[in-house]
């Protein structure tokens, strides 16, 4: 009985064994693609947060760039009856004794009058809740227009004419076009180079409107000499105020062309007193600004390297779309464009503009994420025809690029269509720093038809693979280096201290060729404006050939081979060559070509073979080389500035703030300034050594002629020979002035 009580219980626990196995069976799950919202809050979550509060409201921004005041102020302007008398307590001897007041520290006519009164009055009746709303605007704004004015020396006043005419929303648009902060139309928009296009309207940057409405006031002021009849003519056009003036039998006060001029003109000047006179003595009226909307110096800009929307900045970086619409009122739909060859953009705060520098390449990362969300029907094509090649295959190559002063790691992996993560970790980085002068490792990985056996390099081909090449089939690939000069454009940002002829000198082209590319009549730059530059490169591009198996092949390759003769050390001229285009083909000088070959004139027979290296020169002996860095130091003077100092040891201001670590424009006296590095190879063979110093000195001793061309200038002559001053051409020259003449003859060294 025991033993069956034993039995049935160990089969018991046998089965109750196997039914839990068969519990804990593990299944697959399908994986599911992860969703927009969970891409996105994984890249967030790493983000790198600086700990301030958003400075702005989202709900207080909408309310404060609404559309409504606009259109009831426009309204007002458009219907102001200054006839009209208005009851308010407003006494009329202190009006006249604060309109005086205001007239001693302005350049404008404010005199009394009783329609200015009636202007006042109607202001602070009716607009007293609008003005307050605009004062807490004009604190972001203010700032900026009196900037763009004190720079062309225009009166500061004029700040308040952007609240008559657009009461202060760059995004107003009148019943005629005219947009922005002030009112620009299509046409003059061009005129002053803003630019109008489907993304970007810069009537409606702030900066850049400022600057062209400035621009403007200075050109009006010009032809009328009066201030008042300069807003009058922004209102209406010179042309309607010069008619005025004629109507009015040659008068120039405002005040008595006024009733010539156009009805809404008409009310204009009185609706921009009567602003400034509300903005000068709000206080002494009970009325108070609303809070600032924003703070421009708590603000940002950064250069945008990828098409993006506000939508997406606002998910990434947690700004408000209303807000990123107040900051960037020049994008018109929304979107911050990335245009080859122009550079956009997007003000931010400031503590979201280290959040977006922190994390860039997780931003650009996200943005490329939703572009290959788009349906790209012709791409997918392809992708599905190549899925169905035998002959296709991938290969992986390894370049190195070397960084060069500019550079940064997001641009080189852009570049090379890496990610900056990757570029890291082949290179053992771990800053976001690009390391200046350091060969960084890029692996790529290209596609190859199956037939490319190898790829040889030129001029290489021994004669067991020329005899190769003949027997096989297969086709087989060289690369080629073609060398080219090419005109390429570049674009200089001004920054504040520049002027052209440091901007001339960095990028070797004269004064007059800036001038000309960028339309500038005058010496004066913007900081802040891209000028192009067009410089003339050598491009040295990779070209891939075929190599054609056949005999002559094989046998010209075996006697080049016998021959022992370099391909690259000769050149068969072609048709309309001449010894100077062949020089400039293969940099080396007319002379040394001219010795190599025994010729005498410029003109060569086509067919011959030119000699491109000295063949007769002995073989140099192995010297041991070693670099070596020689510093030029400077003691500050009295008087002297980064520029004077730039000019004087002609070098850049940036090349001297980068050897000192000097970060603005300003130097100490008695300070001791790094001002010249050169890199020279010393050899450790003396005699070497010691015929170079000797050549260098003879060279140095020997007179040079330089025969000016049309656009010289003493200083432009004088750059292109270190150690040369504008003194000493005049000196060794007898010249008295900087006038020269093309064709003139000038002695160098003396």
């Amino acid at each position: 009985m025991t033993i069956k009580k034993i039995t049935s219980l160990a089969l018991l626990l046998a089965s109750s064994a196997i039914f839990a196995q068969d519990t804990i069976v593990a299944t697959s799950v399908k994986k599911e693609p992860l969703t927009r919202r969970e891409v996105l809050d994984s890249i967030k979550a790493t983000f790198v947060h600086d700990q301030v509060a958003s400075c702005i409201d989202s709900l207080w921004m909408k309310e404060m760039v609404s559309l409504d005041l606009y259109d009831d102020l426009t309204a007002d302007i458009k219907n102001i009856n200054v006839d009209e008398k208005v009851d308010y307590e407003l006494p009329t001897e202190l009006l006249k004794e604060r309109l005086k007041k205001m007239d001693e520290k302005s350049p404008f006519n404010i005199e009394y009058n009783v329609g200015l009164e009636n202007v006042i009055k109607s202001f602070l009746k009716n607009r007293k809740r609008a003005f307050e709303r605009l004062m807490g605007v004009s604190q972001f704004y203010f700032p900026q227009f009196e900037e763009s004015l004190s720079a062309q020396n225009i009166p500061l006043e004029i700040k308040y004419l952007a609240v008559v005419e657009s009461a202060l929303n760059p995004r107003a648009v009148s019943r005629v076009g005219a947009t922005g902060l002030w009112q620009f139309m299509y046409q003059t928009g061009k005129q002053y180079n803003l630019n109008i296009n489907t993304y970007v309207d810069d009537r409606s940057d702030p900066l850049k409107a400022s600057n062209a409405a400035t621009q403007y006031m200075k050109n009006m002021y010009a032809i009328f000499g009066d201030w008042d009849l300069v807003l009058a003519s922004y209102n209406s056009g010179p042309g309607n105020v010069a008619k005025a003036i004629r109507r009015s039998g040659g008068k120039q006060n405002y005040w008595n062309i006024r009733k010539y001029l156009p009805k809404e003109t008409q009310g204009y000047l009185p609706a921009f007193l009567a602003t400034m006179y509300i903005f000068e003595y709000h206080k002494e009226h009970g009325i108070k600004p609303d809070r600032a909307v924003a703070n421009h110096f708590a603000t940002d800009t950064v250069m945008i390297k990828n098409a993006m929307t506000f939508k997406q900045i606002s998910d990434l970086l947690d700004v408000p779309v209303a807000e990123l619409q107040f900051l960037n009122p020049s994008y018109k739909r929304e979107v911050v464009p990335y245009i080859t060859g122009e550079n956009h953009y997007l003000r931010l705060p400031v503590n979201k503009v280290a959040v977006f520098t922190s994390n860039e390449d997780k931003i650009y990362a996200f943005i490329q994420y939703e572009s290959n969300k788009r349906e790209r029907p012709y791409e997918s094509m392809l992708a599905n025809n190549s899925n169905f090649s035998d002959n296709s295959g991938t290969v992986s190559r390894v370049k190195y690029h070397k960084v060069r002063k500019g550079d940064s790691l997001s641009e080189i992996s852009n570049r090379y269509g890496i990610t900056m993560t990757e570029l890291k970790k082949w290179n053992h980085l771990r800053s976001n720093k690009a390391p200046m002068g350091r060969r960084l490792k890029i692996i790529t990985t290209e596609a190859v038809a199956s037939n490319e056996k190898r790829i040889t390099k030129p001029d290489t081909v021994s004669v067991k693979e020329t005899t190769a090449l003949a027997s096989n089939t297969a086709k087989t690939y060289k690369e080629e280096k073609v060398v080219s000069f090419k005109d390429v454009v570049k674009y200089h940002k001004v920054r504040r201290g520049d002027n052209l002829g440091e901007i001339s000198d960095k990028y070797g082209v004269s004064v007059a060729e800036v001038k000309k590319w960028n339309h500038i009549k005058g010496s004066n730059i913007v900081p802040g404006k891209s000028l192009k530059i067009i410089k003339n490169e050598r491009v040295v591009t990779t070209v891939r050939k075929e190599i054609k198996a056949d005999k002559n092949a094989v046998e010209t390759a075996v006697a080049s081979n016998d021959a022992n003769e370099n391909p690259s050390d000769f050149y068969e001229v072609q048709r309309g060559d001449n010894l100077f285009s062949i020089a400039k083909k293969f940099n080396v000088s007319l002379e040394d070509l001219k010795k190599w070959n025994n010729l005498d004139g410029l003109n060569v027979e086509q067919g011959s073979k030119l000699a491109l290296v000295n063949n007769d020169a002995e073989p140099a002996k192995e010297t041991a080389y070693k670099t070596e860095v020689k510093i030029t130091e400077h003691v500050v003077d009295r008087g002297e500035t980064l520029g004077s100092i730039a000019r004087k040891y002609d070098v850049s201001m940036s090349d001297i703030k980068d050897w000192n670590k000097i970060e603005d424009n300003n130097v100490q006296l008695g300070a001791k300034l790094i001002v010249g590095k050169r890199y020279v190879v010393s050899s450790e063979n003396k005699n070497v050594a010691a015929k170079k110093e000797s050549i260098a000195v003879q060279e140095r001793d020997e007179v040079k002629l330089y025969y000016v061309k049309k656009g010289d200038s003493l200083f432009s002559i004088a750059k292109k020979y270190p150690g040369v001053s504008i003194s000493d051409l005049k000196k060794w020259n007898g010249i008295k002035n900087e006038s020269l003449k093309a064709g003139m003859k000038l002695k160098i060294n003396g």
